[in-house]
């Protein structure tokens, strides 16, 4: 029996909401394998210029990022939704092993099949380097900074 990933679709504004905070949430755990629950068995990703195929390749390339990109913090910011799919806008801050700090700028597309499970993803990123001192974020989403209209600043 596959396990449900609450909210299913369809999605409505408000279920579209949680979904994408309980993705920024996950992804902010720095958990590959907590993070790969939330796909498929047969998930299929397109992250920037990698192919990707299952949960197997999924925990393997998110154990490779937080690898190299240490001190990761993300948000996301739900940009549209239609029955069960979801489009978002991300920024994440991380810094490599010299120290460089980045803001990595993103769009993705999500499927999700009846159970709540992402069967696709489609993410396009570029990174921009900054200041240690340019930073916004420094640890997860706090509490008062949650739901609708806290949309993330495009620069």
């Amino acid at each position: 029996m596959t396990q449900q990933r609450p909210p299913l679709p369809p999605f409505d504004l408000d279920s579209a909401l949680a979904k994408v905070q309980a993705a920024e949430d996950a992804w902010n755990t720095r958990d590959p394998h907590k993070v790969a629950l939330a796909y498929t068995e047969d998930s299929v990703w397109r992250n920037r210029d990698v192919f990707l195929t299952g949960r197997e390749q999924i925990t393997e390339f998110l154990t490779a990022k937080w690898e190299r990109e240490l001190d990761y913090v993300l948000r996301k910011s739900l940009w549209a939704f239609h029955e069960n799919r979801i489009a978002v806008r991300f920024q994440y801050e991380w810094h490599d092993a010299e120290g460089r700090w980045f803001r990595s700028y993103g769009n993705e597309l999500w499927e999700f099949d009846e159970h709540g499970l992402m069967s696709r993803r489609e993410a396009s990123i570029n990174d921009v380097a900054i200041q240690e001192s340019d930073r916004r974020w420094f640890g997860p989403r706090p509490e008062d900074e949650r739901g609708a209209g806290r949309d993330i600043p495009l620069q």
